[in-house]
């Protein structure tokens, strides 16, 4: 028998690629990301031990490429993972980072979201789950956008929660702390942070919840932080 597909933006790297290889033994993997070399990359290590990926070449930020790879798309989960990060002073930061920020972090969650919950919602089941972060609820120096995103990405995923629970599918946000890969700008991998296994971890035990049972949020961070 097929398995249930599992879409995943951002998959190419990261946290994203984390997820991917973590569902692939349980889903089909529509794998969703702009580098078409590092998705067939991704293809090949999933096919290797025996799981079934599709490479889903697509800007999350432009609807028409999204409506062209997701159209039609009967994915039983949803990882809306895709995510860009430009920390600096406000004064520094550039109308077009602030935009593409705005665009990857928050506004792609229309289209791609849309674009998948149909079926969800003809078949009363599904499972969306949103990639956070704790700066959503704990501000920092240089985050003035970036933490704004992630709060909207929050106040979302709720809102979201709410509106689909009667039909049978579920909503989650995932807020990690510091994970050890690199994106954007102005950030440095720890050693000691989170790696982006452990978040995919997180997210698998999100979606292996009973059918009555939902995990709404999880905040997820290293045990120990070294002191300075």
């Amino acid at each position: 028998m097929s398995k249930p597909i599992a879409v995943i933006t951002g998959a190419s790297r990261g946290i994203g690629r984390a997820v991917a290889l973590r569902l692939a033994a349980e889903f089909e993997i529509a794998a969703v990301a702009r580098s078409r070399d590092q998705l067939d990359e991704l293809r090949r290590e999933i096919e290797h031990a025996g799981g079934v990926c599709r490479p889903l070449v697509a800007d999350v930020t432009d609807p028409r490429s999204v409506e062209g790879v997701l159209s039609g798309l009967d994915a039983q989960v949803l990882v809306n993972n895709a995510g860009v990060g430009s920390i600096k002073p406000f004064m520094e930061l550039t109308r077009d980072e602030w935009r593409q920020m705005v665009d990857v972090n928050f506004n792609a969650m229309f289209d791609v979201t849309r674009a998948v919950l149909p079926p969800m919602i003809a078949r009363k089941s599904g499972h969306i789950v949103v990639i956070g972060s704790i700066s959503g609820r704990s501000a920092f120096v240089g985050g003035s956008c970036y933490a704004a995103t992630k709060s909207a990405v929050n106040a979302f995923s709720e809102s979201l929660m709410l509106e689909l629970r009667d039909s049978g599918i579920k909503v989650s946000v995932v807020n990690p702390g510091s994970v050890t890969t690199s994106f954007g700008s102005g950030w440095s991998a720890k050693s000691w942070a989170l790696s982006a296994e452990a978040v995919a971890d997180a997210v698998a035990q999100v979606i292996a919840t009973p059918p009555n049972v939902l995990i709404h949020r999880m905040e997820i961070r290293t045990l120990t932080v070294p002191k300075k």
